[in-house]
């Protein structure tokens, strides 16, 4: 029997605490189709990491700050018309990470792990990341419970909500505001190549069991916290890490919803 450690049991805390929080914003972000907007907003988070390590600080805040300035800009760049905006995403996406795992690996002094800030330490976890998560999911969550019609109507059909008086550029900004959030707070966890999965594949995998889209964030959140700790059982007996333990766990249990619905269908 596994000794409930305080390390366990912080990781536990965090790792559920988040699995609650990732989930209505993951149905979000694909009702929306951001999955690679946000893929690109976290391989930019190394930047934010790479600056709270060269000033000394906790790196939350920094990279708070970093992928809320990359959202930015990627909101101004779609709004051009030359270059497609998945080309700007994927110049983007691939930059920002060569540009983070540059700047963080050429910071002097102690050498920085950066498989943990690229694949999470989730044993690492300390009271101050549990601070950071349970204050900023209650504030995402209070957030999304007062817009999430608006929220949803504009994933739904975007001309149709702006016409009937949702705020769109406001909301909009909003959703992207709270996507960076949780991608800083989930940093720690599953690290910055990991943290879109940990939101959008729970929504993936209760997506074809979901005819409404609060099933689909509840589902979610459930496929999650049992990925969770699947997860890290399986980091604790097999000495594998933490983060990408739970992530399997996620992708496996997508690709038997996904495929047992389309056998479904075709009988």
């Amino acid at each position: 029997m596994i000794d409930l450690e305080p390390f366990l049991l912080r990781a536990l805390a965090a790792s559920l605490a988040l699995a609650v929080v990732a989930a209505p914003l993951g149905a979000l972000v694909i009702w929306n189709r951001m999955a690679y907007f946000g893929e690109t907003v976290s391989q930019a988070s190394l930047i934010g990491i790479a600056l709270g390590l060269f000033l000394g600080i906790d790196i939350t805040a920094p990279v708070i700050l970093v992928t809320l300035l990359v959202a930015g800009l990627l909101i101004l760049l779609s709004r051009q018309k030359i270059v497609p905006l998945d080309a700007i995403l994927g110049l983007m996406h691939h930059g920002a990470l060569a540009l983070g795992v540059i700047l963080t690996l050429g910071l002097s002094g102690p050498a920085v792990d950066l498989m943990s800030y690229l694949f999470g330490d989730i044993f690492a976890v300390t009271g101050t990341d549990l601070l950071w998560i349970y204050g900023g999911g209650a504030l995402v969550l209070g957030i999304l419970s007062r817009l999430w019609q608006p929220m949803l109507r504009l994933a739904v059909h975007e001309e149709l909500a702006s016409a009937e008086g949702v705020p769109r550029d406001m909301v909009k900004a909003i959703f992207i505001v709270l996507l960076s959030l949780t991608i800083a707070i989930a940093i720690k966890i599953v690290g910055a190549l990991l943290v879109i999965a940990f939101l959008i594949v729970p929504a993936v995998a209760a997506r074809p069991f979901s005819a409404t889209p609060e099933r689909m964030a509840v589902l979610a959140a459930l496929i999650a916290a049992l990925s969770v700790v699947l997860g890290i059982a399986l980091s604790l007996n097999f000495d594998v890490p933490g983060g990408p333990s739970i992530v399997l766990f996620m992708a496996v249990i997508a690709g038997l919803s996904v495929a047992s619905a389309a056998l479904t269908r075709r009988t």
